[in-house]
This record gives C-alpha cells, structure tokens and sequence, in this order.
C-alpha cells in the first residue's frame, strides 16, 4: 500500500485515534499479535496483508496506531490538556479513552505523520540503513516532547545535573531498573538471542522453499522471520499491564529479539545472533540513559536501541560496506 495514497492516510489516522484510546503499551502489545499471527498466516502459505499492512503497515504498525499513537497522545495529555489518567507522559499503560476527543485526534495526526516520514527517511543516504519504523518512532517522540513538553531530547536538566547523565541513582530511576544491572542485561541479551536466531533460522529455512514456488512475496519470506520474536516479546509486555510489583517485572526483550534474529540473518550463526542480542540489550540501556530516565515522557528505549543496533549492524554486515558477513 503506497503510504502516500488517500487510502493508507485515512487507515493510519483512525488506527491512531484508536491506539490512543487503547493507551501506547496495550497498542503495542494489540500490534504484537496482529504481526505474529501475519508471521503465522505466512507461514501456512498464505497472503502478507496481515504482516506487512497491518501489524507492520498503515493500519496498525508500532510507528503509527499500534504504538506511537499512544506515546505521543498521553504526552498531549499530561503537557497540554492536563487531564492525563495519572497526570504523568511517562505513563503509557493507562487508556487515554477517558480523556477528550483532541487527546485521541491527536494519536491520528501523529501516526499520519510517523507513515509519511518513513518513505522520507528511507531517502536519506546512510540512514536508510536503519530499521525506519523504529527511526520514525523516536523521531515522532522526540517532536512531542518538545512540542508537549518543552524539553530537548535528553531531557530534564535538573535530573542531569543531580544525577549525572548516565546516573540512575542505583537504577532508581532506570527505565526496567529490574533488568538494568549489567550481568542480568548480558545473560538476557544472550538467551533472547539464541533463542530468536534459532526461530529465525528454522523459519527462513520454510519459508525460502514457498517463496521460491511463487506461494509467498519475497518480502514475507525475509520479514517474518526477522520479526516473529519481536511479536511474541511485545504480546508479552501484558505483564506489564496485568501485573503489580514483582509480578509485573517482565523481561522487555524486543529489542534483544529483533536483533537476535537479524543476527543468525546476516551472519548465518547463532553465535552471531547471541553476540547481536547482547548488543542490543546495551544498545537500548545506554539510549534509556540518554533519552529516558530524565526525560518527562516516554522515549522508548528499544525502539532508540534498533535504530542504532540495526544502522550500526548493517554498516558492518552488508557486502556493500564493510561486508564482515564474509568471516562467518
């Protein structure tokens, strides 16, 4: 669908308006579940719509209804109309729907916007390589918070000062302090990896064959691999959602899964994928440092963290650069 038609516009907007009123984390975890049970239909031979349109495109993909919508009306809400569920922009596992109608529009106009800035970005030498519906969730967050919020995107500078940069006064604020020290985030960083290249492994070696006879697209054969891991993560962050003290620290792997996978893909090794889910779980710590723990709304870590994991790992990997795929 081309994301510049009347048609995809007009689905983006009212999945917007939709995950607003859904709230930013039950969206993603709605989109998580559309994505995996593309990855599902796919897999049976079936069409991509489900993959590539909705959990994945205009109408429910994470960079417009099926996530950032969410983020960027609860910013609206507590900065502007103030009349925010819990009063705090961080806050994305409350429903907006109790709000006002201009805190759900403005969930549409944002995830019209974050569907045209992707064919955009994707014209930009270099940065094309980054994963562009994780860019153009970032980009879209760090517009809200200084629209909304008023702050430049590392945020509140009393925070810095007081606790430095990348303080966390022992991980007191940390986004997931649970999961933040530096052996917990290695060891998980390594299982997830494991764990998705070796899914992405046994599903590329299915879906090749398909899309080889014409039963699949080229682009489903390649896509659900790399994503289903990342669904099933985002499905799991209900937890969140449903849980309250110890029971609703769950592990926040998508990041770790994506990257996972795309590791056993460009390298074809699941040593390689361990070494990507370990990377990324660094990668999306050190951007909630940066971006998160002073800032006065939600910039989402993992998404910060696969833009740069994925621009830095295709410079690396890709023949057409430094072609380190070569070595393994």
């Amino acid at each position: 669908m081309d994301p510049w038609s009347s048609e995809a516009i007009i689905l983006a907007f009212g999945g917007g308006v939709f995950g607003a009123s859904l709230g930013g984390l039950w969206a993603f975890c709605l989109c998580g579940l559309l994505t995996l049970c593309g990855c599902l239909v796919v897999l049976a031979g079936g069409s991509d719509f489900l993959l590539l349109q909705v959990g994945l495109g205009p109408v429910f993909g994470p960079h417009v209804g099926g996530f950032v919508s969410g983020v960027v009306a609860a910013t609206y809400a507590a900065g502007v109309r103030h009349n925010h569920p819990t009063g705090n922009a961080k806050d994305i596992l409350s429903p907006l729907v109790d709000t006002s109608w201009d805190v759900l529009a403005v969930g549409g106009v944002c995830a019209v916007f974050g569907l045209l800035l992707v064919p955009v970005l994707q014209r930009i030498p270099i940065l094309r390589e980054s994963d562009m519906l994780a860019l153009s969730i970032v980009i879209n967050i760090f517009l809200a918070r200084l629209l909304f919020q008023k702050e430049a995107p590392w945020g509140n500078r009393e925070s810095i000062r007081k606790y430095g940069l990348f303080g966390t006064d022992g991980y007191a604020i940390s986004w997931v302090g649970w999961m933040s020290p530096p052996s917990r985030r290695a060891a998980l960083g390594a299982g997830v990896g494991q764990l998705c290249g070796g899914v992405a492994k046994g599903m590329q070696s299915a879906l090749l064959p398909l899309a080889q006879k014409g039963a699949i697209s080229e682009a489903a054969a390649v896509t659900a691999p790399l994503i289903f891991c990342w669904g099933l993560s985002a499905i799991m962050l209900t937890m969140l959602n449903f849980g309250q003290g110890s029971i609703q620290k769950s592990p926040v792997t998508h990041c770790m899964a994506i990257m996972g996978a795309w590791g056993f893909l460009q390298t074809g090794s699941l040593a390689g994928a361990m070494v990507f889910g370990i990377g990324a779980a660094f990668f999306e710590e050190y951007a909630a440092r940066l971006f998160y723990n002073h800032g006065s709304n939600h910039l989402d870590p993992p998404a910060a963290g696969i833009a740069i994991a994925t621009l830095l790992m295709n410079l690396l990997f890709k023949p057409e650069y430094l072609n380190f795929s070569q070595y393994f």
